[in-house]
């Protein structure tokens, strides 16, 4: 095999030496997590196409009537408020460097006031050698919101009350995601491509648990008939998370043998913006919420996914990368021009508030 450079300077071998996670049972799935996460860190994984947010703009308040430093970015999501609408996204779990990640990224939300959600819970269930990389975001604290995690797969599988319970209870969940990753599963080299009875599993799980349930798609987007069929359900929000950002095709085409495939399909999916603004426009039928995720990358990204009516947008990638890169000083600061670049768009728009904000000016100026 030849040699080829990564794009973010780690030399590997062609075809990348992501197989090696190949292995059996609990530590393959182990393997698989950590091999994600080097891959999120160390290759060029975003889609090549816009998450559609350069498509918008806000329209200059040249009279604000404001002052800055009293504008308010605070937002209550279910039954917790957040210093602003940003929400960690569900990252990782299950293997040794896990327990670092999200230990890192619960105090980010413990400083800074805001919820976060922890990876897929299945793993867990049936080996507690990596336990600790979920529970150790309630030992950090027991106040922030926290959102649960399992598979789009084990709901179809009509997983039985006492193993939700116990994912719940894991991480003492505040609500509960359940991550449709169809994508994903078909390019990765293991993936599970039975998809049947995932609505009904759902159904099922929003008539079972006493906690919110969350359905999430994980960087292909949500379109309105599916989200039509999931707000029948009686879910209690929807994250949209529109292609733009992090590329699960990309990721899983890293650790096939053969590239072709996956890399026909790295930029399948609905752009962020576009799957938003579609949603949106169900959202009067059900008192649902609505999450903005895939390729947001700034707080200019969370002022559009606000005022084009998300009530929260969430992150992984720059955080994981922030952390990577400049420890827990740096994920701190990254926060902290996320919330600046936020009340600089409220302040150029005039909006006291995030309600104000939903009502801001806005234009396509790209088709």
């Amino acid at each position: 095999m030849s040699s080829a450079k990564s794009p973010r300077g780690k030399t590997l071998t062609d075809g990348g030496n992501y197989q090696g996670s190949m292995s059996s049972g609990m530590d393959k799935i182990s393997n698989r997590k950590s091999s994600h996460v080097d891959i999120v860190l160390h290759e060029e994984v975003d889609y090549q196409k816009s998450s559609g947010f350069d498509r918008y703009e806000f329209l200059h308040c040249a009279l604000p009537e404001l002052n800055f430093g009293e504008i308010n970015t605070t937002v209550k999501f279910f039954t917790h408020e957040f210093s602003a609408p940003i929400f960690v996204s569900s990252m990782t779990g299950g293997f040794d460097r896990a327990r670092k990640i999200n230990s890192a990224m619960a105090q980010l939300c413990k400083q800074k006031s805001i919820g976060m959600g922890v990876g897929s819970q299945r793993q867990a269930l049936d080996n507690d050698d990596y336990l600790e990389s979920f529970k150790v975001v309630r030992k950090i604290s027991k106040d922030i919101f926290v959102m649960g995690n399992i598979g789009a797969a084990q709901v179809a599988d009509g997983f039985v009350l006492k193993k939700i319970r116990q994912i719940v209870d894991m991480v003492q969940a505040d609500a509960i995601a359940v991550h449709l990753n169809p994508l994903q599963e078909f390019i990765q080299p293991e993936g599970d491509r039975d998809f049947r009875g995932v609505l009904s599993g759902i159904s099922k799980l929003v008539g079972t648990l006493e906690i919110p349930v969350v359905v999430k798609e994980t960087g292909a987007g949500i379109g309105p008939k599916v989200a039509s069929r999931l707000i029948e359900t009686g879910v209690s929000a929807i994250d949209v998370s529109g292609s733009g950002g992090t590329s699960w095709a990309a990721i899983e085409t890293f650790r096939r043998d053969d590239r072709r495939v996956g890399e026909k399909f790295r930029n399948w999916g609905i752009p962020t913006a576009e799957a938003l603004v579609r949603v949106n426009a169900l959202k009067s039928r059900k008192k649902i919420k609505l999450i903005s995720s895939g390729g947001i990358r700034d707080g200019i990204d969370v002022a559009k996914s606000m005022a084009m009516g998300a009530d929260l947008c969430a992150a992984a990638q720059p955080f994981l990368r922030a952390f990577n890169e400049s420890g827990i000083d740096g994920l701190m600061k990254e926060f902290d021009y996320w919330v600046e670049e936020l009340k600089g768009i409220m302040f150029l728009t005039g909006s006291r508030n995030l309600n104000a904000l939903k009502n801001a000016e806005m234009e396509r100026v790209h088709t």
